[in-house]
């Protein structure tokens, strides 16, 4: 399995993912689900993926070839003219590939389910977020949905309902998915180390971090315990609190039958 998130804000984009895959306690293997492309001064394009491994990395590699081969003249993520025919191209690519492999996986009974992520930024067009689906079909984030995971995404959702808005800085929005993978890797053994990230900052049109982060990575480390140590703190105070209300409370009633 995999997580992945992508956050959408008026400043830019933040996009986090796991590499594990897996295919059984003792079948375990690092694969990369971000993928990014860039023309310098013009654009910057990402994707993530989840689900079936086969029919995604044969998506990204249909993607791949046009810009592999620039005398076909094909279209491709890097000439589309907006974010939103991105977005069709990747669709096209997810239908071509499932009706190619789909029906044979499902003869065998292994799912052909994926989902991949869409972001990016063109000169003269805004930030954008896709999630495209198995079928090709997508949809897009708005101000009322700001972020979009695939995967595991249930564990480390409440934090980003709790914090994530447009306004959101860059910043934040980096610490906010980072606790939320944090989240996951601690609840699911199938999601794991290292993590792939980046960030778009907006009219930049260049990722202004790109990297991996390791398991041994110092500040994430440093991030999950401080994390760990507050959540311990606040389940005592919120305990305690709880207990003093309820004490307070029994003492106005006690007050109020005497009066």
């Amino acid at each position: 399995m995999t997580y992945c998130v992508a956050i959408r804000l008026t400043t830019g984009l933040v996009l986090l993912a796991d590499t594990r895959t897996n295919a059984g306690v003792d079948n375990i293997s690092k694969y990369r689900k971000l993928f990014t492309w860039t023309e310098p001064g013009e654009r910057s394009v990402a994707l993530m993926t989840a689900g079936n491994l086969a029919i995604t990395q044969a998506v990204v590699s249909l993607l791949q070839e046009p810009i592999d081969n620039p005398g076909s003249n094909a279209e491709s993520v890097l000439t589309a003219p907006t974010l939103f025919r991105v977005a069709e191209l990747v669709g096209d690519a997810m239908r071509e590939v499932q009706s190619r492999y789909g029906p044979g996986l499902a003869a065998t009974g292994e799912s052909a389910t994926s989902s991949i992520v869409v972001a990016g930024q063109r000169a003269g067009g805004q930030v954008r977020l896709f999630l495209v689906y198995s079928a090709g079909n997508f949809i897009e984030a708005t101000d009322d949905t700001s972020f979009f995971q695939i995967g595991e995404h249930k564990y480390g959702k409440p934090i980003l309902d709790r914090v994530i808005t447009p306004d959101t800085s860059l910043e934040d929005a980096k610490t906010a998915a980072l606790l939320s993978m944090d989240s996951t890797l601690r609840s699911n053994l199938t999601v794991g180390m290292p993590l792939d990230l980046a960030v778009l900052p907006a009219d930049s049109f260049a990722f202004s971090e790109l990297r991996r982060i390791e398991p041994e990575d110092p500040h994430f480390h440093a991030l999950s315990h401080a994390w760990s140590e507050l959540m311990r703190e606040a389940f005592v105070q919120a305990r305690q609190q709880a207990q003093a209300e309820i004490q307070n409370g029994r003492k106005d009633g006690g007050q109020q039958m005497l009066g």
